[in-house]
C-alpha cells in the first residue's frame, strides 16, 4: 500500500492533478447541483480502485493516511477541477467513518468501515428535526430499549440524499430527564428496516436534494449504537478540524464564480464597464473568503483547535455565494427565466438553478443569525 502522506506536497498535488484531469468526467465539472448516486457512481468507484475514496482515514483502514496539509491539497484540486460534492460519499467517509474510528468498538470498525470506503453501504445523516435544526440539542426523536433493540419513534427532515442512502446515522434522545445535550444517544440503523417511511423533498429549483424520514416502532439492535449510551453529543460534535472547515470551503463560491465568468464571455459582458466593475468586486470578495479560508486551514494543519471565529468563515462562504450567484441571475438577462431541464442536464449556462439552491446556504449548517450571535456572544462578549 502507497504511502501518498510521505510524498512532497507539489509531487503529491500534480498526481491528483493529472488523475482527476485524466479520469473525472467533463459533463460533471461545475455541477449547478448535487448528482444522484448513480451519476457519480462511477467516478466514486475509480476512487475506490485507485485507493483514494477515504483520504483522511488511517493507512490500518484502508485510507490514504493522508495530513491535514495533504488533504487540504486534495480538496483545492478537486475544487479546481470542477468534482461534484459527493455528499453521500462524504456521510460515510467524512463524517461517520472517522467517528467509527475514534468512538466505535472494534467489532464495528472491522465490519462497518470497508463497507463505506468502498460504497457497498450509502448512508445519510438524520439530525435535523422539523423542531430542532440550529438548536438540535432540542430533539424529540426518542430510543428506548427494548431486550437487545432499541425502538426508535421520531421523524428527522432535510435529510439529504436519503432516497439513495442504504443506512442512517442519527441522533434520538435515550434519556427524556437529563438535560437536552446530555440525554442523546448516536444510532446506526439500516433504512430497510421495517417502520421507516421516505419522502423526498424537492427544493426550490426542483430537484429533491433533501427527504424526510419518519421513523415508526424501528427497531435497531444495541450493538449499533457508538460512542456509548446518552454520549451522542459528544460524538457527534467531535468532527475533526478540516471537516468542520468543509462547509467554509471556497470551492462552491469558485463554481459559481466560473460559470458567471462562461456567462460574461457567451453574452459579450466584459466590454460593459458596469459589468466589469461588479465582476471585479466579486473577484476580490472571493479572494477574501480564500485567504480566511487557508487561514483556518493552516490551524488545522498546524494541529490546533478552530474556536468560535470559524463562524466568520461559514457566513464570508455562504454570503458570497449568494452574492456571485445573485449577480449571475442579473447578468443573464432573459436567459434568467429558464432553468435546466433535469438533475442531468448540463446544457447550457443556467443561471436560475445556483440562484435558487444558494438561497439555502445561510440556513444549512446553522443559520447566518446564529453564527452572528456566536460571534458576538463567544468572540466580542457582548451581552445576550
Amino acid at each position: 500500500m502507497q504511502n501518498w502522506d510521505a510524498m512532497n506536497d507539489d509531487d503529491f498535488r500534480m498526481e491528483v492533478r493529472r488523475f482527476i484531469e485524466q479520469n473525472y468526467p467533463e459533463d460533471l465539472r461545475f455541477l449547478a447541483h448535487r448528482p444522484r448516486f448513480n451519476v457519480i457512481k462511477p467516478w466514486l468507484m475509480l476512487l475506490v480502485e485507485k485507493g483514494w475514496s477515504a483520504p483522511h482515514w488511517p493507512l490500518q483502514y484502508g485510507g490514504m493516511g493522508l495530513s491535514p496539509r495533504k488533504l487540504l491539497i486534495f480538496m483545492d484540486e478537486q475544487g479546481r477541477w470542477g468534482v461534484a460534492r459527493q455528499f453521500l460519499g462524504e456521510s460515510g467517509t467524512v463524517q461517520l467513518g472517522p467517528m467509527l474510528i475514534r468512538f466505535g468498538t472494534e467489532e464495528q470498525r472491522q465490519t462497518l468501515l470497508p463497507k463505506i470506503r468502498t460504497y457497498e453501504t450509502i448512508w445519510c445523516q438524520g439530525y435535523s428535526e422539523p423542531n430542532a435544526g440550529s438548536d438540535l440539542a432540542s430533539l424529540t426523536t426518542e430510543a428506548v430499549i427494548d431486550g437487545d433493540d432499541f425502538v426508535i419513534n421520531g421523524r428527522k427532515i432535510w435529510t439529504s440524499s436519503a432516497l439513495d442512502a442504504t443506512h442512517m446515522y442519527l441522533l434520538a434522545r435515550t434519556d427524556k430527564q437529563a438535560k437536552k445535550q446530555q440525554g442523546i444517544s448516536f444510532l446506526l440503523v439500516d433504512l430497510a428496516t421495517p417502520g421507516i417511511t421516505i419522502r423526498g423533498i424537492k427544493n426550490i429549483a426542483g430537484t429533491t436534494d433533501y427527504c424526510e424520514v419518519t421513523l415508526d416502532n424501528v427497531r435497531t439492535p444495541r450493538h449499533n449504537i457508538v460512542g456509548g449510551l446518552n454520549q451522542g453529543w459528544t460524538v457527534s460534535r467531535s468532527l475533526m478540524g478540516f471537516e468542520r472547515i468543509n462547509t467554509g470551503s471556497p470551492r462552491r463560491a469558485e463554481f459559481a464564480f466560473k460559470r458567471l465568468e462562461a456567462l460574461a464571455r457567451e453574452r459579450g459582458l466584459f466590454k460593459d464597464a458596469g459589468f466589469l466593475d461588479r465582476y471585479t468586486q466579486l473577484g476580490l470578495d472571493l479572494a477574501d473568503l480564500k485567504a480566511v479560508y487557508m487561514y483556518f486551514a493552516d490551524m488545522v494543519s498546524r494541529g490546533e483547535t478552530l474556536g468560535p471565529d470559524l463562524s466568520v468563515l461559514q457566513i464570508l462562504s455562504s454570503e458570497t455565494n449568494q452574492r456571485i450567484t445573485e449577480f449571475m441571475l442579473e447578468a443573464s438577462g432573459d436567459l434568467g427565466l429558464t432553468v435546466s431541464a433535469g438533475e442531468d442536464d448540463n446544457e447550457g449556462v443556467d443561471a436560475l438553478t445556483p440562484f435558487l439552491v444558494m438561497r439555502a446556504v445561510t440556513i444549512g449548517a446553522g443559520t447566518a443569525e446564529i453564527h452572528r450571535n456566536i460571534i458576538a456572544k463567544r468572540i466580542l462578549n457582548l451581552p445576550a
